[in-house]
């Protein structure tokens, strides 16, 4: 009797595994697979930025101020953290953001998130890191449209509470425009996720489901790879946009109106996929609302290749493990 219980348990232990989707070991050999393909591709997030060697935390405290400073806008209702929302992955999921004048800008505001990992800054790689990019948008008259530099620092010098904290950070009489953006930079080389795809990567077979090393499989067989790799799964080279067809959107030419040379039309910055599952709407002018949709359309306008409706959510799946945890706790 005590064996015919023990042989009843242990069956209905299978059962109840099985009806809850533990994995066998079928699907680890499975993973396994997936995983030693991935690896030569893909790097884990690094826990620090480069440059951040040199961030001190008055540094980035002052940063993180200025981030969120509304002074920093000529109408003082606007701060970095308008567009770039750090409750919502470092974006505002609008097509394009408005600035202070009320007018919707030409691109979509890419989340600030992890941004310091990438080669360049902007879509058209205007900025060559986050001190530079930082002191754009203040400055654009689309966005927070403050006339000049030097009436940035006279605002700044009008609050009382930045005085001690610019001290702290740069010493004394230390109140610049250059300061202000390398505070800024300090802050957001902070911005930093984590995910289960690391988790995977590092060895641990069970951080994604199996739907979604399958996605993984697709990902890698339909050639995404072949601009989304490394560390961040993009953020490291231009492409054309319409490699292979056209974009349905040819107004904005890209990294063309700032080098001039014709080989740059419709060149972006390839954009990394960490976090990408919660940073929609997509492409450079917002112009894709869903994943699964812009799987589909970069299939066939990039690579050539045909995605089903099934396929690209297999792979959606997989993107959605590149949610940083932060995010989805």
């Amino acid at each position: 009797m005590k064996k015919t219980m023990i042989l009843i348990l242990s069956v209905l232990v299978a059962v109840f595994i099985v009806q809850c989707g533990g994995e066998t070991k079928e699907d680890l050999s499975f993973q396994q697979g997936i995983l030693d393909k991935a690896k030569p591709l893909f790097a884990v997030v690094p826990d620090k930025m480069p440059d951040s060697e040199n961030d001190t935390q008055a540094m980035i405290d002052l940063g993180k101020k200025l981030y969120f400073e509304t002074a920093l806008s000529n109408t003082g209702d606007m701060s970095c953290n308008t567009c770039h929302d750090l409750n919502l992955a470092g974006v505002d999921n609008m097509a394009t953001s408005e600035g202070t004048n009320g007018i919707p800008g030409t691109r979509n505001s890419p989340t600030v998130f992890n941004a310091g990992f990438h080669f360049a800054q902007f879509w058209d790689g205007r900025a060559v890191d986050l001190n530079e990019q930082a002191g754009g948008p203040i400055l654009n008259p689309a966005e927070m449209a403050l006339p000049d530099s030097a009436t940035a620092v006279t605002k700044i010098k009008a609050i009382a509470d930045y005085k001690p904290m610019f001290a702290a950070a740069f010493g004394d009489n230390s109140i610049n425009y250059e300061n202000i953006t390398e505070a800024m930079a300090a802050f957001e080389r902070t911005l930093v996720t984590h995910d289960r795809f690391d988790d995977f990567l590092t060895g641990d077979l069970k951080a994604l489901t199996k739907n979604e090393v399958e996605g993984l499989e697709l990902f890698m067989g339909k050639a995404c790879i072949t601009c989304h790799m490394g560390s961040m799964l993009g953020g490291n080279m231009f492409q054309k946009n319409g490699l292979v067809k056209p974009y349905k959107n040819l107004t904005d030419e890209g990294r063309f109106e700032v080098t001039g040379l014709e080989q740059d039309k419709f060149m972006f910055k390839v954009p990394a996929l960490r976090n990408i599952a919660l940073t929609g709407p997509y492409m450079h002018d917002g112009g894709v609302a869903s994943l699964e949709e812009s799987i589909i359309m970069m299939g066939d306008m990039q690579l050539m290749q045909q995605i089903s409706t099934a396929e690209a959510s297999k792979i959606a799946a997989f993107l959605t493990a590149l949610n940083g945890k932060q995010f989805t706790k």
